[in-house]
């Protein structure tokens, strides 16, 4: 039933049946009554618009139409060749956005995004998919909160680099475009299919940099000899999806199993980002969920960080307007309200290396006393030793010195005070000699 509820749904209102066979043969034997059964469902509701047939809870809120951002595949072109063959395909470009006012767009007006100098953006519901520059792997088709995770990542070319939950592949184009095609970029995804599809989205979009593997990423050994130079590890793992405008449910979930449901999501992104953490090269690690759960975004990361304190939070982006919750402001949040993006969360961990952690800890007061006594009481050896040379020169020296060991003098019992004092007259006696 849930299958023939998806193909009726193609047949009526999506895009046709992109299936053959017997199921093929089936709609399309039922398609004129099937049609005729939806214009009397609109008929008896007294709409126009197949939209107008869902209930108030799975309305979209106008509000929430996104722009249409478009990613600018730098492995076959630049922004600039983009931005011109746009131009002479009619599209009018109104050049760098400042502000997010200006995504306010009409008809085929674009601009590149305030923030990601690689993304255009477009108005709402403008399609792409049958275009040129899409069809030959110039452009991606990506929401902007979705860049962000490689953006912030940004792996060096010639780097060994991580995208642990790779399918559908978007992120693994984008940071192999960072990288130049240059270096090693390991792509493990679980699903057969998904790795399939994601394996033609990569060959249009010429990255030929990477090794995919269909395996479990919490199954990879992070001290294997082929991820010994793995500096960079992208993670965005399974999630409730939340933060996806076209996934959202209004409707009334049962409390107690979506609480389940978060609690059993959460203990597997930390388990992944934990199994992230161990391996032996590691410089960084960035973190994203299209979530808009704290459960599986802050209280992950604050709790890995509590498991794995030589890692540290890198503050991001201080121009982006949705930052994480508090404690967490190091890291991102996305919204359609603050963002005009879908729901997201990122954070980036960095290894701390041994050095600052040395600069940090704070010196101890007995050896900083023990280094530095030695070096006080030089001069004063030098002078006994060479009274006619050192005191010569500088006369007023000894009265100086004289003067910082006093308080120690009235510190130290008798004896010392008699033989200090004995000291000096013979040094004045020295002093009268050499007149």
């Amino acid at each position: 039933m849930p299958l023939a509820k998806v193909l009726v749904y193609d047949l009526l209102i999506g895009q046709g049946l992109k299936c053959g066979g017997t199921w093929k043969a089936k709609m399309m034997k039922h398609r004129a009554r099937l049609q005729a059964e939806l214009a009397r469902m609109k008929v008896r509701r007294k709409v126009s618009r197949n939209e107008d047939l869902l209930p108030a809870s799975a309305k979209q809120n106008p509000g929430d139409q996104l722009p249409r951002y478009v990613r600018v595949n730098t492995l076959k072109t630049t922004v600039e060749d983009a931005v011109d063959y746009l131009k002479r395909d009619g599209f009018s470009y109104l050049g760098q956005a400042v502000k997010l006012d200006n995504f306010t767009l009409k008809n085929k007006q674009f601009v590149i995004d305030l923030h990601l100098p690689e993304l255009l953006v477009f108005s709402p519901k403008t399609d792409f998919h049958d275009h040129f520059l899409y069809k030959a792997g110039h452009i991606i088709l990506q929401d902007k909160a979705s860049c962000l995770p490689a953006y912030l990542l940004n792996p060096p070319p010639g780097s060994h680099v991580i995208d642990a939950c790779a399918a559908p592949g978007n992120k693994t184009s984008h940071l192999a475009a960072i990288m130049k095609n240059r270096g090693k970029l390991f792509a493990f995804d679980l699903d057969g299919k998904r790795l399939a599809t994601m394996s033609t989205l990569l060959l249009r979009a010429g990255v030929t940099c990477h090794q995919l593997a269909n395996q479990d990423f919490l199954k990879v050994d992070p001290d294997g000899s082929q991820y010994k130079d793995v500096e960079y590890i992208l993670l965005d793992p399974s999630c409730s999806g939340s933060g996806m405008v076209c996934l959202r449910d209004n409707s009334a979930a049962n409390q107690e199993e979506e609480k389940a449901r978060l609690a059993s999501l959460a203990s597997f992104q930390l388990r992944c980002l934990n199994h992230g953490l161990r391996f032996p090269r590691l410089k960084r690690l960035v973190y994203s969920t299209c979530s808009i759960h704290s459960q599986e975004n802050e209280e992950v990361i604050a709790a890995c960080l509590q498991q794995n304190p030589n890692f540290r939070l890198v503050p991001l982006l201080p121009q982006w307007p949705e930052r994480g919750l508090e404690p967490l402001p190091q890291c991102l949040r996305a919204s359609t309200s603050k963002t005009l993006t879908h729901g997201f969360f990122v954070a980036l961990l960095e290894k701390v290396s041994d050095t600052s952690n040395i600069k940090e800890k704070p010196a101890d007061p007995v050896s900083d006393v023990e280094n530095v006594l030695p070096a006080a009481k030089i001069p004063d050896a030098a002078a006994e030793e060479k009274p006619g040379s050192a005191v010569e020169e500088n006369p007023e020296s000894s009265d100086a010195e004289e003067m910082v060991t006093l308080p120690a003098e009235d510190t130290n019992g008798d004896a010392p005070s008699k033989k200090r004092r004995r000291k000096r007259k013979k040094k004045k006696k020295n002093l009268s000699k050499a007149e």
